[in-house]
């Protein structure tokens, strides 16, 4: 009886320690010491977020949550990057799935009733991607070329709405059949933000074959989510991002993602500083 006794003594202990390491994994906190955080990413953007095909992951969005979440206490083999696609974006943050994201994410109004941002840790603006040996000046000289962008993407509405009515527009499932058709001719133009058009412009098979027009069509302020309500984070976000700014890494992250694609980056902006 008494070995019995002893037996259930020890097998609630053991569960008690299995727990008490459960919880231990959590990452709630953000405060280091051993436990795990989960940041949210893109999975296809060059120079950006991309997951190579060996499993790591690239890009200036994953330079910059690398050193935040150091900021916060986490070694780099503690962070689990998860793919947040931009619909996903918001329900991710308010079920906890993810800690917090870098992904490409422009504050605006309307995200800002659903998440809060750290930030803004870059400022990006629609562009145009064209070929190397080509020109254009201005929105306007879209009228009556092809401009292509991915199925529903506000960038090419904006452009047909704002600057080029007559513009032929084309739209297409991924990036890369429009980077595919810029190539060979069959369109004039890519558009969408000129951070995810210099990472295109940045890989490999493609270095020296385009270049950004430079025409700044919109403001595109790039921030980290954070689930609503969570000051504590966004404060220690802004903190690291400031930091990062300061001592130059910041610098680095954007010549070692962006720097083939001779992209005209603007300064760092400061935190808070919302460009409209």
């Amino acid at each position: 009886m008494k070995l019995h006794k002893a037996s259930a003594a020890a097998a609630a202990a053991l569960v008690l320690s299995l727990t008490a390491t459960a919880c231990g994994g959590d990452s709630d906190s953000g405060d280091g010491g051993g436990k795990k955080i989960t940041v949210g990413i893109k999975y296809d953007q060059p120079g950006l977020g991309l997951k190579t095909p060996d499993g790591k992951f690239t890009g200036f969005d994953v330079a910059v949550a690398t050193y935040v979440a150091k900021e916060l206490g986490y070694d780099a083999k503690d962070i689990t990057f998860k793919e947040t696609k931009s619909a996903d974006r918001e329900t991710a943050l308010a079920r906890g799935d993810v800690d917090f994201i870098a992904a490409t994410y422009s504050i605006n109004d309307e995200r800002k009733q659903k998440v809060d941002f750290a930030g803004p840790y870059l400022l990006a603006h629609q562009d145009l991607l064209i070929r190397a040996d080509d020109n254009i000046a201005k929105g306007e000289d879209l009228n009556g070329k092809k401009l292509c962008s991915v199925t529903g993407s506000t960038s090419a509405q904006n452009v047909k709405k704002d600057f080029a009515p007559k513009a032929n527009l084309q739209q297409v499932g991924t990036y890369s059949e429009c980077l595919n058709g810029l190539l060979s001719g069959a369109v004039d133009a890519l558009t969408t933000d000129d951070s995810i058009l210099a990472g295109y412009a940045a890989q490999d098979q493609y270095k020296g074959k385009f270049k950004l027009a430079g025409l700044k069509l919109s403001n595109e302020n790039y921030g980290i989510g954070v689930k609503k309500g969570d000051k504590e984070m966004v404060d220690k976000i802004n903190a690291a991002l400031a930091k990062m700014v300061k001592d130059k890494a910041w610098d680095k992250a954007v010549a070692d993602n962006f720097g083939p694609a001779n992209y005209q980056n603007e300064p760092a902006p400061k935190i808070g500083n919302i460009v409209k």
